[in-house]
């Protein structure tokens, strides 16, 4: 297993940019397909970008466009970069490491859109 730890978090007003980091460590980073998923209040948990180990990407339709995944093997880090924020991006935001079945999680993030 991996030990996630994200940051970049924080209170931005609508339409700012904001960078969430996510360093992993505890196993071989670049065979883990990497996941930021966010949950808001009362809702469940949701998928917003991955990063296969060969980097192709997949987005939510609602960030498409706007937020970007990308990461480093070197660093062992997977970013988000967001931009045009939007109030309804308002979530807390985890990191999330797969290798066939198993899987880790980090402590999550808040993202905090408003002006």
């Amino acid at each position: 297993q991996v030990q996630l730890v994200e940051s970049g978090g924080g209170l931005v007003q609508p339409g700012g940019s904001l960078r969430l980091s996510c360093a992993a460590s505890g196993s071989i980073f670049r065979l883990h397909v990497m996941g930021w998923y966010r949950q808001a209040p009362g809702k469940q948990r949701e998928l917003v970008a991955d990063i296969s180990s060969g980097g192709s990407t997949n987005y939510v339709d609602s960030v498409k466009g706007r937020f970007t995944i990308s990461r480093d093997n070197a660093k062992n880090t997977v970013y988000l970069q967001m931009n045009s924020l939007k109030p309804e991006d308002t979530a807390v935001y985890f990191c999330h490491a797969a290798r066939g079945t198993v899987g880790s999680w980090g402590q999550g993030t808040q993202v905090t859109v408003s002006s």
